[in-house]
């Protein structure tokens, strides 16, 4: 198994390429705010074939660069039906307060080949297999791609911004609600086995067993309790 991430643009949000080993088709994960060239120097570098796009929501620091990726490479995007209002016009997912610094500088809009993701959904891509759990509270739109251990690599959790290490994502963005987040952490993230990597869309890897012992909104979902006052990070 390959992964290549790399934090790009403005929010530092992380990328992610992912293919069966070095040389064959790849996954590209969340590629946002000025993060064509690193994609296309992990391309370079482990010799990779794109044939997809797949996105853990629709906020512009994770899909601001989905239109060149794809078109580069003649690939889809797949993003939650919630969400892809966004692609088009993202100041309504983040606020025109947030978004006007940056805004004037990128291209938004559609790719040409736009694809829908679905709670459950099994994706099978450039020999992965990916497996989609719809989680909102950051936005509407939210998933997770999970992937199944296979031999000595243990399973996998790219988060998006639903889960960070020590954190979570915030919720005060529109589209966003503290009770779905709780309800998405206790449904996607509390019944994973701890050896679970969980690669988020912001900051360092973890593990679901680091989070469960560690993380305030993890522990009191766990306990049943109420929202933390524990700083939430991400865009």
């Amino acid at each position: 198994m390959l992964i290549a991430g790399f934090p790009a643009g403005a929010w530092g949000t992380n990328c992610y390429l992912v293919a069966p080993a070095a040389g064959e088709e790849c996954v590209i994960i969340d590629p946002g705010h000025q993060a064509a060239d690193g994609v296309e120097e992990a391309i370079r570098k482990h010799r990779l074939k794109p044939v997809a796009v797949v996105l853990t929501h629709g906020h512009i620091d994770h899909v601001a660069s989905v239109v060149p990726v794809c078109g580069a490479h003649d690939v889809p995007a797949w993003i939650h039906p919630d969400d892809r209002y966004m692609m088009n016009d993202p100041e309504k997912g983040i606020g025109r307060s947030i978004g006007m610094p940056l805004l004037g500088e990128l291209t938004v809009g559609e790719p040409d080949d736009v694809k829908e993701l679905a709670d459950g959904a099994k994706l099978e891509l450039a020999g992965l297999e990916l497996s989609v759990a719809h989680a909102p509270g950051h936005t509407k739109g939210s998933v997770t791609f999970g992937m199944p251990e296979a031999a000595d690599i243990p399973p996998i959790l790219f988060s998006g911004d639903l889960l960070f290490a020590g954190s979570i994502g915030r919720t005060d963005l529109p589209g966003g609600d503290m009770a779905e987040m709780l309800d998405s952490l206790a449904r996607v993230c509390l019944p994973l086995d701890d050896s679970t990597v969980v690669l988020s869309g912001h900051g360092p890897q973890t593990t679901i067993g680091q989070e469960r012992a560690t993380n305030p909104y993890l522990r009191q979902v766990a306990a049943g309790q109420g929202a933390s006052e524990a700083p939430r990070r991400g865009m």
